[in-house]
């Protein structure tokens, strides 16, 4: 088993994201790739990227099932629409568990019930300003490539389908990166490529990129104000646009 750790995707939270959905799908010319029903919310992810795997998933997540667990509504009625968290898929839970405690932090919610997805996770007073999910999963193809081969010919898994339609594709996007801002980009380099093992890319006195080995690609911005994530950037969007409180802006160099 390979120790490293790999950034999956990003969630984004609100009430109704069937707005958002459509952006992804026509604007963006995403493809849905799962979604489901579970306690409390129910998640669906679309993949920004091409079919070699160049790209990530933004995953859309809505309250559901409140009466039994109202975590999502109680985020969203709290801070609106937005970018909710970062997963990280780690090798053993376990083992990131001992490095995160190891590091000064300390993970909350861990759940270690299901054999095929174990989780814990970072809260954003320690993840400079989101939340950080880590997760351990079993029986998902290896790789981006075979898991859109399996979609092109099967369609979306869906547990069950709960989205509305997507929209036919007029455009083509590629996720480039996701864009944090930190009032100190030492302690962020430390968790980001230390703690979570990215690998730097290029540095300068305020700002950083970091890249995970399946591609996805985290930007960190000093700011004095509102850590946490600013911005997706996108290779193939003209012009900048708010979905669900994310801001969406074309990629920079």
């Amino acid at each position: 088993m390979t120790d490293r750790y790999d950034l999956d995707h990003i969630a984004l939270a609100a009430p109704d994201t069937s707005e958002a959905l459509r952006f992804l799908t026509g604007d963006l010319g995403g493809t849905i790739l799962f979604g489901g029903q579970a306690v409390g919310f129910r998640p669906m992810q679309v993949w920004l990227g091409s079919r070699d795997g160049d790209g990530m998933p933004v995953e859309l997540l809505e309250p559901w099932a409140v009466d039994k667990n109202d975590f999502l509504e109680r985020f969203v009625t709290r801070h609106g629409a937005g970018p909710h968290h970062l997963t990280f898929k780690v090798p053993s839970l376990a083992d990131a568990l001992v490095r995160v405690r190891g590091a000064g932090f300390h993970p909350v919610n861990i759940d270690m019930s299901d054999p095929e997805w174990k989780e814990a996770f970072l809260m954003p007073r320690e993840a400079h300003g989101t939340v950080v999910q880590l997760a351990e999963s079993y029986g998902h193809p290896e790789t981006r490539k075979e898991l859109l081969d399996h979609i092109a010919v099967n369609g979306p898994n869906m547990h069950p389908r709960w989205w509305t339609d997507p929209t036919p594709a007029v455009g083509h996007g590629t996720l480039r990166r996701v864009v944090l801002r930190t009032p100190s980009l030492p302690s962020a380099l430390g968790f980001f490529a230390g703690v979570l093992r990215g690998d730097l890319e290029h540095e300068t006195p305020t700002s950083a990129d970091l890249v995970w080995p399946r591609g996805a690609r985290v930007r960190l911005e000093t700011s004095p104000e509102h850590p946490g994530v600013d911005r997706l950037e996108i290779i193939g969007l003209d012009a900048e646009r708010t979905v669900i409180g994310t801001r969406f802006t074309p990629a920079s160099s």
